[in-house]
């Protein structure tokens, strides 16, 4: 399939996505659907490739398992998106589906912006303090006659995935996958990509551990290279959902270890109804509870913690509440 041709960069500026609160539909809440429309925007605009609806659904929470509610869900949101000036293409693809989706870049972009000073200088600010894992930005400020006059020390920096076409292309043909992984070399039956909370997860079977593996793809290293279509086999019975955990602290490979966070009476409540009451610890005279999360990746179980802002503290072990610490300290600067 020919791939997309980028709009010049003295032809458009680049548009994120904002989005209305919807309606909720007959599913979820209000933040649900408009959460499930975000993911959405993002995979579609993501992709190099139209996905078919069963991807979608895949990679994208919050749709029906299978059948009409699924179709009538997508075309819900196709609709709301439309209405909010966003263009969802329909391609002709291979397979059972016949039908593919994406968001082409050309139609996600604007003329020229022919901003003022003050605006080019605020637009100067925001490009240079996140980072896309490429020049684009960078070069796109040049296009836009908005030099940088001075280096800005990056919020985000979000890394650039040159594999996920090729990920994705893997799971539609069901094709093994080779890659490195920490340093070692990885072959992989995928079955599953899912992107969940601001990150790509790719779920198979893993040939040489003869068990189920999820890894984030934005840490697979290059390059990622497909076997032939139908060369993957994942054994009979294969749940990829329940290899990708709803927890994002439980995804990753590293051996779990437990983690003491204290929740104070106000959203004490309502962490125990998500995590389940076999998660408590300690319940405090005050109301308050201590909750013991078994994690595998540090980075999320500080991100959910930091969520909660002064309604949490993480108590142990004492490197993990240091590495909460330090961060807390670097919003500060």
């Amino acid at each position: 399939m020919q791939a997309v041709r980028r709009p010049a960069l003295s032809e458009r500026a680049p548009l994120a996505p904002t989005l209305s609160p919807v309606p909720s539909g007959a599913k979820g809440s209000r933040i649900d659907r408009l959460e499930r429309l975000t993911d959405l925007v993002l995979v579609l605009l993501n992709t190099r490739i139209p996905l078919s609806l069963r991807e979608l659904a895949d990679a994208v929470p919050g749709y029906p398992p299978e059948g009409e509610a699924r179709r009538q869900a997508f075309e819900r949101d196709k609709r709301t998106l439309r209405d909010q000036g966003i263009a969802v293409a329909t391609e002709a693809i291979d397979g059972p589906e016949q039908v593919g989706y994406r968001i082409r870049p050309d139609d996600f972009y604007l003329p020229d912006l022919r901003l003022e000073p003050d605006e080019q200088a605020a637009l100067n600010v925001a490009v240079a303090e996140v980072h896309l894992g490429d020049p684009s930005g960078r070069d796109a400020l040049w296009r836009l006659g908005i030099p940088s006059s001075r280096p800005l020390a990056p919020v985000a920096d979000v890394p650039s995935l040159p594999g996920l076409a090729t990920l994705f292309e893997a799971v539609r043909s069901r094709a093994g996958v080779e890659f490195g992984y920490r340093g070692e070399r990885r072959r992989l039956d995928p079955a599953l990509l899912r992107f969940r909370q601001g990150w790509w997860y790719l779920v198979g079977f893993d040939r040489a551990r003869e068990a189920a593996r999820t890894f984030r793809v934005d840490r697979i290293e290059a390059p990622v290279t497909a076997g032939a279509a139908g060369s993957a086999s994942v054994p009979e019975g294969f749940d990829a959902e329940s290899a990708l955990p709803d927890e994002p602290w439980k995804i990753g490979e590293d051996e779990p270890r437990p983690v003491h966070v204290a929740v104070d009476a106000l959203e004490g409540p309502r962490v125990v109804q998500a995590l389940g009451e076999s998660s408590v610890s300690e319940r405090r005279p005050d109301g308050s509870v201590v909750v013991e999360l078994q994690v595998t990746n540090e980075r999320a179980l500080l991100s959910w913690a930091l969520a909660l802002g002064a309604h949490a503290e993480v108590l142990d072990p004492p490197e993990v509440r240091a590495a909460m610490v330090e961060w807390l300290r670097g919003f500060d600067r």
